[in-house]
């Protein structure tokens, strides 16, 4: 029983509760990046380079295989049979995507970060606020002002 019980306040403190925050506002955070990049900023990008979508950019490197098909054919002597086969595709224009979504979303939460700890630092910069006085410190000032009055009058 002492496994579950350590594993329950394991999972309701604080900073396991901030994490399952922080990971579904993370996955909300990632649509709306993953819209800004595909929405907002691949099309104007696409329009000056003439395409219509990174992921579309590929090459065919079909060949490759067809050359690398006849050099074992000339090896072990044997033809394969000559069938229709399915062009390949070097599909870089993915990788771009992906690491232009990246780069957007890192540079987001680098803003968020800087963000909170301006305020972080504005909150420890600004003064603490006095503390009222303590009964003692009240009844001690009440005195000394009784004291200044007496002096005064002499």
């Amino acid at each position: 029983m002492g496994f579950f019980k350590e594993f329950k306040e394991f999972a309701v403190k604080g900073n396991v509760m901030d994490m399952a925050v922080g990971v579904i506002i993370g996955g909300a955070f990632g649509k709306i990046v993953t819209s800004l990049v595909n929405d907002i900023l691949m099309p104007p990008i696409a329009a000056v380079m003439g395409n219509t979508n990174f992921s579309d950019l590929k090459i065919d490197i079909t060949p490759m295989r067809d050359v690398v098909s006849s050099g074992a054919e000339l090896i072990t002597g044997s033809k394969a049979a000559t069938e229709v086969a399915e062009p390949i595709y070097w599909n870089y224009g993915s990788f771009i995507q992906q690491c232009v979504d990246f780069f957007i979303l890192a540079f987001c939460v680098f803003l968020m970060v800087k963000l909170m700890n301006r305020f972080i630092r504005k909150r420890e910069a600004a003064p603490a606020p006095v503390p009222a006085p303590t009964k003692e410190e009240t009844l001690l000032t009440e005195i000394r002002d009784l004291l200044k009055e007496q002096n005064a009058k002499r």
